[in-house]
């Protein structure tokens, strides 16, 4: 930096050593006058010599700096003389430096400082272009949301890289959707039917090929659609793609107007640096909203299903996976109605060794094998040991417990085949207030090569009901001391309480009762099923017509 203060030496220095000064110097007195100057002044100041006036030859920011040295009082060097001591001479940036000599006079030195300033400019150029590509990052990765990240890349592009900048998507068959954002607009986006290879470089950019130079590109050939209305005549175009994970995520489109500079080779490159964490991003939320598609469709067919009257019978159900943030897991029901009047409905109930993803996946097989199999569905055993078979070949080291309930109406009451293959057995609650298991047991599925199992028969009389359930309710830990089992015996006396009520009422009254017994401690998958027969005489029936598995 410059000294503000001009330091007071006698000027004893023979001319000889003022022209070996490794610096230019100009010597000039109180009244302003040249006194002497060395060569390397005379280089950079040609009319300045002995006897001329400093007006004369030097710039004005020299001169002011000069007079104000020069001037008596205690206000002779004001406060801002170190930005008053630097200026420009022939182009070239310099820093005058002043030193008072003892008759008076003062000697700048002016040191040549274009090159530190330039490397200043460039270190805080290169400082702010990083903090604003860190920011982009951190806005754009903060959504996964496609338009969010389309909408964000051209309103960051327009704040910083041109006056108006769009971010196009790959078309959507023969529509390129476009996000168009003016320099302290909103973004818009519209569905535009036009063809991107009207614009030199821009289909090129949608498919992923390395950009086209912005000088390549004729401003005044951009079609009507790529300028919004009122912008004017365009100065120059920037095209670059938007590269994806493997598959490009779209272009980027920069303009400025015709009265602003054009885009440099640096600033296209700058551009492409953004591009690329703009690309990255969109890429990122096209894939997550592919995935969520996906997703969604396969818990649509994995998630149980709703239930409720089925010819004469009353179904419901109900589910709670181990982990709240999940929605499937190792657990499933599902009620195939007849397809024939006066046949049964089946009911399975299952629990897959496991929880999660992976086991749920095990039990969408499951389900989908039990309603290939529903013409064998009068032979409860026969289907288990087909399933049995299914499993051992399959590549999953899992097995599963379950339970087959097949209902059907007769008169009032609801006749019961019920078997059980290493799973709880079912409850029957009486009408006068009993509870009792279903004598049914037999090996679990997908562990040994021949299973066996029982299958018995129960009778509903109207407002009594059969429960299925899986041991995630009764091996529930909690209570008072908060390590204690839900238990059989504190299930049975609770559905002994439910003589009557309607099968949804009894499902929720276990869920409740279950999830009070929890608080919110870890816990399995849960599920339970319940199969009532109704009280009223009249009852309206659903004639089975419709396709295997019942769904909502």
């Amino acid at each position: 930096m410059a000294s503000t203060q001009a330091r007071t030496v006698a000027d004893t220095r023979p001319d000889s050593l003022w022209g070996r000064a490794p610096y230019p110097v100009l010597v000039a007195d109180l009244r302003g006058v040249v006194v002497r100057c060395n060569d390397a002044a005379g280089l950079i100041l040609p009319a300045a010599a002995p006897g001329a006036s400093l007006t004369d030859v030097a710039p004005a920011w020299l001169c002011a700096a000069h007079t104000r040295i020069g001037s008596p009082g205690p206000h002779a060097v004001p406060a801002d003389t170190e930005e008053a001591l630097r200026g420009t001479i022939a182009g070239r940036r310099f820093e005058a430096h002043p030193t008072a000599l003892g008759d008076g006079s003062v000697a700048w030195w002016l040191v040549d400082d274009t090159d530190h300033q330039l490397a200043r400019e460039a270190l805080l150029m290169e400082r702010e272009r990083t903090a604003f590509l860190a920011k982009a990052s951190n806005v754009l990765l903060s959504s996964l949301n496609l338009g969010r990240c389309m909408d964000v890349t051209a309103q960051l592009a327009a704040e910083s890289l041109a006056d108006v900048a769009l971010a196009i998507a790959p078309s959507r068959s023969s529509r390129l959707p476009v996000v168009t954002c003016l320099r302290g607009g909103t973004p818009v986006l519209a569905d535009m039917s036009v063809d991107p290879d009207d614009v030199p470089g821009l289909g090129e950019a949608l498919r992923g090929f390395p950009p086209v130079p912005s000088r390549w590109i004729d401003p005044a050939a951009a079609p009507a659609w790529l300028v919004p209305e009122g912008f004017g005549p365009v100065g120059s175009i920037v095209i670059t793609p938007l590269p994806g994970h493997g598959v490009p995520a779209g272009a980027l489109v920069l303009l400025r107007k015709a009265q602003t500079a054009s885009f440099s080779s640096e600033e296209e490159v700058f551009a492409r640096l953004f591009a690329a964490r703009a690309g990255a991003a969109m890429s990122a939320a096209r894939l997550y909203a592919e995935q969520t598609a996906i997703t969604d469709v396969l818990m649509r067919e994995l998630m149980p299903p709703a239930l409720h009257q089925i010819s004469g019978v009353d179904f419901a159900g109900g589910y709670r996976p181990s982990a709240d943030h999940e929605r499937i897991g190792g657990d499933f029901y599902d009620v195939h109605p007849a397809t024939v009047e006066g046949e049964a409905s089946l009911v399975s109930l299952g629990d897959v060794c496991g929880k999660g993803l992976e086991a749920a996946v095990l039990t969408g097989k499951i389900r989908n094998t039990l309603h290939a199999l529903l013409p064998l569905a009068d032979d409860h055993s026969r289907m288990l040991g087909l399933l049995n078979t299914a499993l051992l070949n399959s590549h999953h080291a899992r097995f599963v417990t379950l339970v087959l309930a097949s209902a059907r109406r007769r008169g009032n009451q609801v006749d019961l085949a019920l078997t059980s293959a290493g799973h709880p057995s079912p409850l029957i609650i009486r009408a006068d207030g009993t509870v009792h298991e279903a004598d049914t047991r037999g090996t679990l599925i997908g562990a040994l090569p021949a299973i066996t199992a029982v299958t018995i028969t129960e009778s509903l009389a109207p407002g009594e009901s059969c429960v299925l359930y899986t041991d995630g309710i009764t091996e529930a830990k909690g209570g008072p001391m908060g390590d204690d089992l839900f238990g059989d015996e504190r299930l049975k006396r609770a559905l002994a309480g439910c003589v009557g009520m309607p099968a949804e009422g009894i499902v929720e009254h276990v869920q409740m009762l279950a999830a009070q017994w929890l608080g919110n401690r870890r816990h399995d998958d849960m599920a339970v099923v319940v199969i009532s027969a109704p009280r009223t005489h009249h009852l309206s029936a659903v004639n089975g017509h419709t396709r295997g598995r019942f769904t909502a």
